[in-house]
């Protein structure tokens, strides 16, 4: 039976706050509870199946994927490699003019390439400058990733987030954005932001030790590793405590003895030939179990010709190497029983960090996650194929880099000539995109396989689903509901104070949902809020624009945040020491700027 017209709005209110509570407690991937909440009003009628299917029309979501790829040919041609180099040559040898330097390049590149593999590429970078200098990487990822997302607003590619704003806008009557038409605003905030870092960043942010130094021996982070009990080990019949591996430095999670399985055995439990142990202890202790004699007992890695106590897993001429997992890695939510590191790529995983979270387990059913950093050992070759086929990313030494150089200007022609063409209004953005993308696979630039690993697909999923969900929020009235409200709360405020407190509330709520869905669901209800007031939509539309992508106190509001919180061991709250004068440097700068570029004069 249909469901009575006054409580459409009500259910699809509630099923919206059930999907921004997932988000924030991460219960299961964004991408995941978006399908379920429109799997849900599908069943509920609230929302059709052809409606659903019309998002599919959308140019955003297909412009995103194709700058994806173009994005992608730009990284395997060497093109963002090339920062790092960038970074040194500007650097000098001062530690002031290394964050300016990093501050200059990540918002020059960010308008023109996506910001995550920009990130994701200048973070070893910059850990490997921050050596060079002896200064705490800590004290320059998190300024990365703030340039790269101010130098991201300034065009209409170079962030996601500005393509989606201006499909629903387009969607809802509104004329679409111009290549560059947000970009002076966008020039001026990125020029504040990144001096107020220029001069703060030192001052707010701390000193954390980065996965290297820790892995080095100066570290109190906890890892895990797999230890094997060999024949003739003076350990077989001792227990835990007598072969001292329960003493406080070292623990034993679990005991695997034939089909048996013990968690966190008691100091008392005798070690038998066979055993095997996970085990879990500091960053120093592990470099000792696998390369000393620890308390004492001898500790190897096969093959070797001298007796031993302990036995890991280990080939001669290895390197071992830190990897960061990315989003759109392969490996993700996907058990280490499934990978089959050693038969099928002939390395070794030595243990896993997850931030902020003690992990009880990596045996054969753990999951890996996006932001988890692995250790992993094998030949740098082995390591390179381990790494290409999972989209994981190498931030110490031993990866492989193979790029097409010779191919690099057609990259750069095929990214200039996209902007350029589409600011000419030679051809809508979607359509350039397209070609843009077939002329980087027709040349050779990025592979068709290499390509599909360049989109990150659950972006995609996650826009097409809200692309559906708003529909639902302007079918039942709620999208009309929460503007009427808005206007009636900020009932006596002037529309310029309307729109920083829309601006305001935008930036708010990305810092705890995907700015993507905040893009989506905030478009609609703003444009709503300015047909309330009889203003023109279209400053409020840029408000939107900009504070969604303005995620700066938390880690988990955007992408290039969850990496360098990986990357550089930050905690939570450090993120909040920048970032919420951040935030309100670009609150007050675009409530001020918004209106000078775009008048909010009546209709």
């Amino acid at each position: 039976m249909p469901l009575p017209e006054s409580v459409h709005a009500l259910i699809v209110g509630v099923v919206l706050i059930g999907l921004f509570v997932t988000f924030v407690r991460e219960w299961v991937k964004p991408d995941v509870a978006v399908i379920a909440a429109v799997a849900l009003l599908l069943a509920l009628g609230l929302l059709t199946p052809a409606k659903v299917l019309s998002v599919f029309s959308n140019s955003a979501p297909i412009t995103i994927v194709c700058l994806f790829i173009i994005s992608g040919a730009l990284g395997r041609t060497g093109c963002v490699d090339r920062l790092g180099e960038w970074i040194g040559n500007l650097a000098g040898h001062s530690e002031r003019r290394l964050l300016i330097a990093m501050l200059l390049v990540g918002v020059t590149v960010s308008p023109f390439i996506n910001n995550t593999p920009v990130v994701m590429v200048m973070i070893p970078a910059v850990i490997a400058m921050a050596g060079r200098f002896a200064v705490a990487p800590s004290r320059l990822l998190i300024p990365l990733s703030y340039a790269t997302i101010l130098g991201g607003m300034v065009t209409m590619v170079g962030t996601s987030t500005n393509i989606l704003v201006d499909g629903v806008a387009r969607d809802m009557g509104l004329a679409p954005f111009s290549m560059f038409e947000i970009s002076a605003p966008a020039l001026v905030m990125a020029l504040i932001g990144c001096a107020f870092m220029a001069v703060f960043a030192q001052r707010f942010l701390p000193v954390r030790e980065t996965l290297t130094q820790q892995f080095s021996g100066s570290s109190d982070r906890l890892f895990m590793t797999e230890l094997f009990v060999p024949e003739n080990s003076r350990l077989a019949g001792r227990t835990l405590k007598e072969a001292r591996l329960s003493n406080g430095v070292i623990k034993v999670l679990k005991l695997f003895r034939g089909e048996d399985e013990l968690s966190a055995p008691a100091p008392e439990t005798r070690l038998e030939v066979g055993d095997r142990l996970i085990v879990h202890t500091r960053s120093s202790a592990m470099v000792d179990l696998r390369s000393t004699d620890l308390v004492g007992l001898r500790v190897h890695s096969p093959p070797a010709a001298d007796p031993h106590d302990l036995e890991t897993l280990r080939r001669r001429d290895v390197v071992i190497v830190e990897a960061l997992v990315g989003q759109t890695s392969r490996y993700v939510q996907r058990p280490i029983r499934d990978l089959d590191l050693a038969a099928r790529y002939g390395i070794h995983l030595i243990a896993v960090h997850r931030r902020n979270a003690s992990i009880p387990d990596v045996g054969d059913d753990f999951q890996l996650q996006f932001g988890d950093v692995l250790l992993v050992e094998g030949t740098p070759t082995q390591i390179k194929r381990f790494c290409d086929n999972g989209d994981l990313f190498a931030i110490t030494d031993g990866k492989v880099s193979a790029t097409r150089s010779t191919k690099a200007p057609v990259a750069l022609a095929t990214i200039a000539g996209v902007m350029l063409l589409a600011a000419f209004n030679v051809m809508p953005i979607e359509g350039l995109a397209i070609i843009g993308a077939a002329v980087v696979l027709i040349t050779g630039c990025i592979r068709a396989d290499e390509a599909y690993k360049a989109v990150e697909w659950p972006i995609i999923v996650l826009i097409f689903g809200m692309l559906a969900i708003s529909i639902a929020m302007r079918d039942s009235g709620l999208a009309a509901l929460l503007a009427g409200s808005l206007v009636t709360v900020g009932e006596g405020l002037s529309p310029w104070m309307m729109l920083s407190l829309v601006i305001l509330m935008t930036s708010i709520a990305t810092e705890f949902i995907s700015n993507n869905a905040v893009a989506v669901l905030f478009t609609p209800v703003v444009i709503g809020v300015a047909q309330h007031l009889g203003v023109d939509p279209r400053p409020f539309v840029v408000g939107v624009m900009f504070a969604a992508s303005a995620s700066f106190a938390t880690p988990i509001g955007y992408q290039t945040n969850t990496l360098v919180y990986s990357a550089g061991n930050y905690r939570f709250a450090d993120f909040a020491r920048l970032g919420i004068p951040m935030n309100l440097i670009v609150w007050a700068t675009t409530s001020v700027l918004i209106p000078l570029f775009w008048p909010l004069r009546a209709l």
